[in-house]
């Protein structure tokens, strides 16, 4: 099954699932769905981050500082959370991801889905899933601050970032 044939739940404004359907049509349609968003540090505090494939659907070869994806239908967003870690990653027995907040996150061109946001701590060797990630490091926070005017970002990730850092910053 190809990425695009997927099947998600489609949700209202509230995040009450409304009915399903394969994620190409989601994406093609503008429908919304869910997403989840993981900021992986290794044991040094450094952040993941990467650029992602050509290949992707949505973003192709931008760069992201959370790993994640999409939550399938009928999967909660803490097994998407821990499931996309690993996936991604390309490492398994991770801690699970510990939820920090939602948003619901609209893009100008229709996009929208609801964004739940994790963090995880990853202290096992990285071996990135290639059909997702064609680049990757751990940047200290500050070299990632560096980065963030001078790189192409997906724009739900600076999103997620943005609201990140203004999370943490009222805690």
């Amino acid at each position: 099954m190809s990425a695009a044939d997927e099947i998600l739940d489609i949700v209202d404004e509230n995040d009450h699932v409304v009915g399903q359907a394969p994620r190409g049509e989601a994406y093609t349609r503008g429908l919304r769905h869910r997403c989840v968003f993981i900021e992986a540090r290794d044991a040094d505090g450094r952040l993941f981050v990467h650029r992602r494939t050509a290949t992707k659907l949505t973003f192709p070869s931008l760069h992201d500082m959370f790993v994640g994806g999409v939550v399938g239908a009928g999967e909660s967003y803490d097994a998407a959370a821990l499931r996309e870690a690993e996936e991604e990653l390309g490492v398994s027995g991770l801690p699970r991801p510990e939820f920090l907040f939602k948003f619901l996150y609209e893009h100008e061109g229709g996009l929208s889905w609801w964004s739940a946001v994790y963090q995880v701590r990853c202290e096992l060797p990285v071996r990135p899933q290639v059909e997702e990630v064609a680049w990757h490091d751990f940047l200290p926070a500050d070299e990632l601050e560096r980065r963030l005017p001078g790189w192409e970002w997906t724009p739900d990730s600076l999103a997620a970032y943005e609201r990140l850092k203004t999370y943490r910053s009222m805690r």
